[in-house]
Parts: structure tokens; C-alpha cells; sequence
């Protein structure tokens, strides 16, 4: 009965528009991850694991509507603070390369499977910085002791990741998320102005003068963003997965080659179109469904983006604002990267495309995001805010 309930008060105050909205989004998924892996026999029972993940995905999410994840974090933030950095450091001990060369998988003793730390702990940096943010509200966000600390927690996050796993990828997801919530959550304009101008002077001189006159000018890691600035630097190497994406995309024109009819998708060499079910799955979509199905795709991502907009405007305090505006950065981060890497606009690093490509730790993750979402607008509302749910 108790379930029954719970249920019932789930359909009546959970956020059930935005559940749709990722099941239809992970359908999407499904139907294109079958079609990337039917042409390596090993490949073939992935699309059943990852409606099973879906499935665990959805469990997650009622889970987390329930839970008032703002009382828990005011509550206990330091152990979220806590978690959020011992998973990443479980890369040290038990981080394994995955594809990309990132070290950025980690296999547990006694576990067959494995996840990746950046993803989880992309979650705990989010409510983290959301109750930074919102216990320095009254002493003023844009002093500069606040802004210490706001660089000191996005640092430690992303350092240790780009130290032990060397995954930019997900480095770039926390810096940008960091950019995102700063901004929402009221600093001053003129500190990203001149943070980011500096930052940027600094990269051009090292891009410049430095870089060029030692090593890492050859270094895999920065021949990736060199071939996005130069496509002939290295087409049969480094830019290999952009050039084969780019070519997918370009072959499905306007309405597409047609389902399970795609050349690069559909061929038997893993080379004509690398991680074609995880990280370059758009060009799955571009080259089978075109144009259209790539606009469609990414209409269907953008409302769920705007739906967590929407439930951040009408959360119930700055604080739940602050990690519903966080979760849609980060859902909108990692769409315009993965999109970007396809297009061979932005370097291959290793992000997948959400709810979309294959994968259970980045599927778990965001059904889990979600339903923190859902769970912010399952909370009443104060007096004061009521008129505003109406707009």
C-alpha cells in the first residue's frame, strides 16, 4: 500500500513530463545504438544491457524524487564533498585506459563491470557548489574570499581528474559547469570578464610561443585540438575518428541513408567509423536519418534542458535553483562537446552524448540527475514564490 502511495504522489507532484522526455530520448538511443553494434557479433548484446540500465535508470529516478536532496546536502554536504573525491581517487588504485587512452574506467576486485568516477562525481561537485554558492549569498557571491573558494572546490575536482585519469574531457564538463553555476548563482560580471580574458591571454601566449618549441607540441593529447584548427595535419591519424564522423554525417544529406542502411555504420571494419555507439553515435544519426534526424535528436535534448530550466525558475529556494540550473549545464555542456567532436569543430575527448550513446555509469548517472530534478519540483513551494509558478 505504502508503494501504491508513493507512487500515486509521484504522478501527482513528480515532474512525469520530464521521465517522458528521457525515456523517449533513451528510445532514441536504443534504436541507434542497435543499429552501431549489429556489425560486431561481440557488440551484439549491447542494446539489451543498456534497456536493462534504462530500466535501473528509471528506478533511480523515483528514487531520487523522493529524497529532499536540499535538506541532505545543508544537512551533510562535507560527506557529499567527501564521496565526490574518494570516487575519483579510486581511479589511482583501480583505473584501467579505456579507448580514448584516458584512464578514466575504473574495475573493481570481485565486480565484472565497470564505471567511470568523473561521471558520479560530477553530481557531488554540483550540490556542493550549489551550497557554496548559497552560504555565501549573504556575505556577497562576488567577494573575493567567496570566489577563492569556488576556485579552490573547482580545482581540486578537476585536478585530480586531469592528474590521475588525464580525461580533459570530463575536466572541460567541471570547469564549464563551474562557469554556469557561478553565473546563475550572481557573480559579478566583471570577474568572468577578467578571469576568463586572463586565462585566455595566457593559453594564446603558451599556444603561441611556448608550446610550439617543446615536446607537447607532438603530444597526442594537444595534436587533438591542433587537427580541429587543421584538418590536413593529420587525417589518417589524430583526426582519423573526426574525419570518418564528418564523412557519415555529410553521406546522410537531408533524410538519410535510411535505418540499418548507413556504409560507416553498417560496415564490418571498426575503423570506418570508430565508437560509433558511444562517443561518435550522433554520426550514427546523421548518416542513417540526415539532417532531419539530427535536428530532431537535438530538439529532444534541448527540452529536457529546458525542462530542468523551467524547474530551476520555480524551485523552491536559491539553493535548489542553483543544482537544477547545474544539471542543465551539464546536460547542455556535454551535447554541444559530443555534437562539437562530431562535427570536428571541437577535440575528441572522450564524452558521450546524453541518453543517447551507450553506456550504464553515464545512464545510472543521469536518470539520477534527473530525478533530483524531479524531486525539486515535487517540493512545495513558499508563500512568496507562488505567484511566480504561475508564469
Amino acid at each position: 500500500m505504502h508503494l501504491v502511495r508513493s507512487l500515486k504522489d509521484f504522478f501527482r507532484k513528480g515532474d512525469t513530463v520530464l521521465l517522458a522526455l528521457c525515456l523517449l530520448a533513451s528510445a532514441v538511443g536504443l534504436v541507434l545504438i542497435y543499429s552501431a553494434t549489429r556489425y560486431d557479433v561481440s557488440l551484439r548484446g549491447y542494446p539489451v544491457r543498456q534497456a536493462m540500465f534504462i530500466a535501473m535508470g528509471v528506478v533511480v529516478y523515483l528514487i531520487a524524487t523522493f529524497v529532499d536532496v536540499e535538506f541532505l546536502v545543508e544537512k551533510w554536504w562535507k560527506v557529499f564533498l567527501v564521496l565526490g573525491l574518494f570516487v575519483i581517487l579510486l581511479i589511482y588504485p583501480f583505473g584501467e585506459a579505456g579507448d580514448t587512452g584516458n584512464k578514466s574506467w575504473v574495475y573493481l576486485p570481485g565486480i565484472s563491470f565497470g564505471f567511470q568516477p568523473g561521471e558520479i562525481a560530477k553530481l557531488a561537485f554540483i550540490v556542493v557548489l550549489a551550497w557554496l554558492l548559497n552560504h555565501e549569498r549573504d556575505r556577497g557571491v562576488s567577494r573575493l574570499a567567496a570566489i577563492v573558494k569556488y576556485l579552490m572546490l573547482t580545482c581540486i575536482y578537476a585536478g585530480l581528474l586531469a592528474v590521475l585519469s588525464g580525461d580533459f574531457g570530463m575536466v572541460l564538463v567541471y570547469l564549464f559547469l563551474f562557469v554556469i553555476m557561478a553565473w546563475v548563482g550572481g557573480v559579478n560580471k566583471w570577474w568572468f570578464i577578467g578571469v576568463g580574458g586572463g586565462l585566455t591571454a595566457v593559453v594564446a601566449f603558451l599556444w603561441t610561443f611556448i608550446l610550439p618549441r617543446t615536446s607537447l607540441w607532438t603530444d597526442y593529447r594537444i595534436l587533438r585540438f591542433r587537427v580541429v584548427l587543421d584538418h590536413d595535419l593529420d587525417p589518417l591519424g589524430v583526426g582519423w575518428h573526426q574525419s570518418r564522423s564528418l564523412l557519415a554525417i555529410g553521406s546522410g544529406q537531408l533524410t538519410g541513408m535510411g535505418y540499418l542502411n548507413g556504409k560507416q555504420t553498417q560496415s564490418l571494419l571498426s575503423t570506418n567509423l570508430p565508437a560509433r555507439h558511444t562517443d561518435f553515435i550522433f554520426a550514427v544519426c546523421g548518416e542513417e536519418f540526415g539532417l532531419i534526424g539530427c535536428c530532431v535528436l537535438l530538439i529532444l535534448l534541448l527540452a529536457i534542458i529546458l525542462r530542468c530550466v523551467w524547474v530551476s525558475r520555480r524551485a523552491k529556494s536559491h539553493m535548489s535553483a542553483y543544482i537544477a540550473m547545474g544539471i542543465a549545464g551539464m546536460l547542455m555542456i556535454q551535447t554541444v562537446l559530443n555534437v562539437g567532436m562530431c562535427l570536428y569543430v571541437t577535440p575528441v575527448i572522450g564524452l558521450t552524448l546524453p541518453f543517447i550513446s551507450y553506456g550504464g555509469s553515464s545512464t545510472l548517472t543521469l536518470f539520477l540527475a534527473m530525478g533530483v530534478v524531479s524531486g525539486i519540483k515535487m517540493r512545495p513551494l513558499p508563500s512568496w514564490l507562488k505567484d511566480r509558478s504561475q508564469l
